[in-house]
Formats: structure tokens, sequence, C-alpha cells
């Protein structure tokens, strides 16, 4: 008996964020209806939907949710996580951009129902806590890190 090399292989789920900085402060959103951590900040950030790289899949994301256009050539990768989550793995691809045109704006207010710069080293107590880890990473200029696993 011959076994089949039709196994599928493991996936990974691939999501951009941007961690949007002006004079020392971060762009924050807070979530709602998206039933996971409403209520809490986050930053501008989105799944990636295959056929595009972790640049174009942000410039996408953060033209839908704050109305921005980054070109995808001038995000900067700035941290990479490799996130458990309760039913999944995830890699996720934090980003900064130092220049964008259009004015930001809430474009999801069903999903938002704040934006707001907060300083860099004052974070809100309510904020996704992989989140702060990676806004960390970023001020620390740590490249890497994993988070959720036991």
């Amino acid at each position: 008996m011959m076994l089949s090399n039709m196994t599928e292989r493991f996936k990974y789920i691939g999501s951009s964020y941007l961690i949007l900085v002006e004079d020392n402060k971060v762009l924050l959103l807070k979530r709602i209806n998206t039933g996971f951590m409403d209520g809490y900040y986050g930053v501008p950030s989105g799944h990636m939907e295959g056929n595009e790289t972790a640049r174009e899949g942000g410039a996408r994301e953060i033209r839908e949710e704050i109305g921005i256009e980054v070109n995808p050539l001038d995000f900067k990768i700035v941290h990479v996580m490799h996130r458990k989550a309760k039913d999944d793995e995830r890699i996720d691809f934090f980003m900064t951009a130092d220049k964008y045109t259009g004015e930001i704006k809430n474009c999801e207010p069903n999903k938002c129902d704040e934006l707001k710069w907060f300083p860099l080293d004052d974070l809100p107590e309510n904020i996704i806590p992989y989140i702060k880890e990676a806004i960390n990473n970023y001020k620390n200029n740590i490249f890497y890190s994993e988070w959720g696993w036991e």
C-alpha cells in the first residue's frame, strides 16, 4: 500500500500592522464589534489576502481602515512576531512609514470607535497585549519576537 503525498501542509495566517509614529506619538484605534479584543486599542492592521506581499497587504489595509495611501515600497518592516493564537499560528509584520498621502480618518466606524494619538512612552492600559509588546520591541530595536507559546 502506497501512502499519498497529498498531505496538506501546515499554514500560517499572515498580517500586516502599521506603527505610525509622529512627534513621538503612535496612532491607535479602539476596536468595536469585531469579536476580538473589543474595547481595546490596536494599530491599523489586517490579514494578507494571498498573492500580495506583507507591504502590499499593509498598504491595502491602511487605505481601508484609516484612508491614507502608502506606497508599499515606503514601508519599513521594524518587527516580526511569530504568534500562537487560540486556534492557529500567525506571522505578524509590523511596519512604519515616514510618508503618506491623504488625511487620517476612521474609515470603518463599524469596527473602530476611536482613532487617537498616544505618547510612545504612555500607552493606554486597554491596549491589546501583543500590540503593546510589538510597540515596545520597535522602540527597543528588537526585530523578532515570539508570543503566546507555553
